[in-house]
């Protein structure tokens, strides 16, 4: 590598122009195979949560609040997936991983913002499944069209802004090398190791942002769930129990899966984990959710099931 390539400066202070991105793997022919592996992947996630999208839309019985908040959860796994997935496959057929400064940054600020947003949605499809579960009568009063607007709206600006304060902070810092990030995509962590200035405060009020929106959040499931269980229990027959139960079991499935592995990934003590473990792990997180998000929710769904026999009978007829 030339420096003058990869670092900018005035003859006393120099500071990295570009990062350099060591990719999943760095043996070439490992790559060619994951490369028609990846590039599936990102298809199946295009299809499959564009596809939900559109027969929500069609569809006048997906006209709920439930189904209105899961084809915005698939709207933001179509721009987490794409914003890794096509430089990561470019990557892939690349001898030098390298990436800008500029672009480094705006790869974080999107994947932050539907990682952040996508937490604030999951305790908010949470806090529907209360409503429908413990006042069924009042649901369609108290989820109005107006309110799941609003909620999508702050869903939304909560990510934004918590994206927003991550980035500027994280690349507020000064670099002067080295100029290797560890990992397939621009994460935080694997980043600010390489800062040639202290992160001590940046990485307070980092750390304070991610509790607030994403452990928020997940209070806020935790919450929604109990007064879930209090209602469940409520309820004499085991039928009624079995329905209510069932109408929360692919929201719990994705709630775990997004939890799990965000939890193992970014709270692990570093000695505990491998940079290969961590990779594995951010695979699953940000590449394979994406894609199991809309088969979780379509598998046993008998709605989205006999929606789509509607749709497919009416654009044949």
């Amino acid at each position: 590598m030339t420096p003058s390539r990869y670092m900018e400066g005035d003859g006393n202070h120099t500071s990295v122009a570009m990062f350099v991105l060591l990719g999943l793997s760095d043996d070439k022919e490992l790559q060619l195979i994951l490369f028609p592996v990846f590039l599936g992947i990102y298809l199946v996630t295009l299809t499959w949560n564009l596809g939900l999208i559109i027969l929500i839309r069609l569809d006048f019985h997906l006209q709920t609040p439930m189904y209105f908040f899961l084809s915005f959860l698939s709207f933001i796994d179509v721009c987490y997936s794409s914003s890794i997935v096509p430089r990561m496959l470019a990557d892939f057929l690349k001898d030098e991983k390298t990436i800008s400064l500029m672009a480094c940054a705006t790869q974080y600020f999107v994947v932050a913002w539907m990682a952040m947003a996508e937490c604030c949605l999951l305790a908010a499809m949470a806090y529907d499944r209360y409503v429908a579960i413990g006042s069924p009568l009042q649901y369609s009063a108290i989820m109005a069209p107006g309110l799941c607007q609003r909620m999508v709206a702050g869903v939304c600006g909560s990510g934004f802004l918590s994206s927003l304060v991550q980035t500027s902070l994280c690349f507020h810092l000064y670099y002067c090398g080295p100029n290797i990030i560890r990992h397939f995509f621009c994460d935080i962590p694997q980043i600010m190791t390489l800062s040639c200035s202290d992160p001590f405060i940046s990485q307070l009020i980092l750390f304070l942002a991610a509790v607030f929106v994403g452990f928020g959040s997940f209070l806020l499931i935790l919450l929604s769930y109990g007064f879930i269980a209090a209602s469940i229990l409520k309820i004499s027959s085991l039928q009624g129990c079995a329905k209510a139960l069932n109408t929360c079991t692919s929201h719990l499935a994705t709630v775990t899966l997004f939890y799990g592995t965000a939890l193992s990934v970014y709270t692990h003590h570093s000695s505990s984990h491998t940079t290969e473990q961590d990779k594995v792990l951010s695979v699953f997180y940000v590449i394979l959710i994406p894609m199991l998000n809309p088969l979780i929710y379509s598998l046993r769904n008998k709605e989205i099931k006999e929606a789509l026999r509607r749709v497919i009978k009416k654009v044949a007829s």
